[in-house]
């Protein structure tokens, strides 16, 4: 008789520990998702964790955060996430819920049809400062005579510390503030002849933190750089007039301004040679494959 009600005691004991693990406000549960985690680069946070496998079943997720403000001045409300309640994948995108630079507690919970399982809590509150910050993405490119750089867009929080110098002995080390993204920049009119090397590192105002430095890429320019004219219509200028022509040397454009004045000839380096009409009236100049002449007494143009 004794032995008989220790076992009665012993299975009813057994079944009253087990009800939390089959039953939430009485409905049956699925197993809860294991091994939370947040995985956190350049300020983007995902939350991942193990899936739930029910053999013919789909399963949804739900997630859900708590930050400081919550926590304290809520009752310790729980929000659901913004894109990830409901979601079938078992990873969340929660940059857009962390907002502050604070604590936050996140929990995941596994659903399908009637069945719900018990919510899973991230083992440590996750801080956005202590994301891992690396170099972006940097093309560097030259624009004729201008060293430009194109630097990835990795949001509107971030700033670019870009460094810069000529590469020779004793160079001087420039630095510049990009806080333009996913646009060329220029840095320096580059001199023929002369190498320029980039690198850059990023910068969080909202943690406070910089990346490393990336791996400095350099570009060269070549001494016989090339050009391509180009000509505006001709415009008036006190005392005669005036043409007014841009020359482009190897992308780079440069403005030339010869107002109606007696000269005969300028000489720009050592293959252009520029003419000027006396009269005021016009403007030409001999090119190594063409000629540009004056098609009329008010305009300029170009013949290849």
């Amino acid at each position: 008789m004794v032995l008989e009600e220790i076992l009665t005691r012993l299975t009813m004991w057994f079944f009253y520990a087990l009800i939390p693990c089959l039953l939430l406000d009485g409905v049956a549960v699925l197993p809860a998702p294991q091994n939370l985690s947040v995985h956190s680069t350049n300020m983007k946070h995902l939350l991942m964790w193990s899936p739930v496998f029910v053999p013919g079943e789909l399963i949804h997720y739900f997630v859900e955060y708590q930050g400081e403000y919550e926590s304290l001045y809520m009752s310790h409300i729980w929000i659901p996430s913004s894109w990830c309640s409901p979601t079938k994948s078992p990873e969340c995108d929660i940059t857009d819920d962390i907002t502050a630079t604070v604590p936050y507690s996140l929990r995941v919970r596994a659903t399908q049809s009637s069945e719900t399982s018990a919510w899973s809590t991230l083992k440590h509150p996750f801080n956005r400062n202590s994301t891992i910050l690396n170099p972006p993405v940097m093309e560097v490119t030259k624009d004729g005579f201008h060293l430009v750089i194109k630097l990835e867009d990795l949001g509107p929080q971030f700033e670019f510390l870009v460094a810069y110098w000529r590469r020779e002995p004793g160079a001087k080390e420039h630095v510049k503030v990009v806080r333009s993204r996913g646009i060329p920049v220029h840095l320096e009119t580059m001199q023929p002849g002369a190498a320029y090397c980039v690198k850059v590192r990023t910068f969080v105002k909202a943690i406070g933190r910089h990346s490393p430095f990336s791996q400095a890429e350099c570009v060269k320019v070549q001494e016989n750089n090339q050009f391509t004219p180009e000509v505006n219509q001709l415009q008036e200028g006190r005392g005669g007039s005036l043409c007014h022509c841009h020359a482009v040397f190897g992308g780079a454009l440069q403005d030339l301004d010869l107002g109606g004045f007696a000269r005969p000839q300028l000489k720009l380096r050592s293959w252009w040679a520029w003419h000027w009409n006396h009269e005021g009236k016009g403007c030409g100049s001999v090119f190594p494959h063409g000629q540009m002449t004056r098609k009329a007494s008010r305009a300029c143009w170009v013949h290849v």
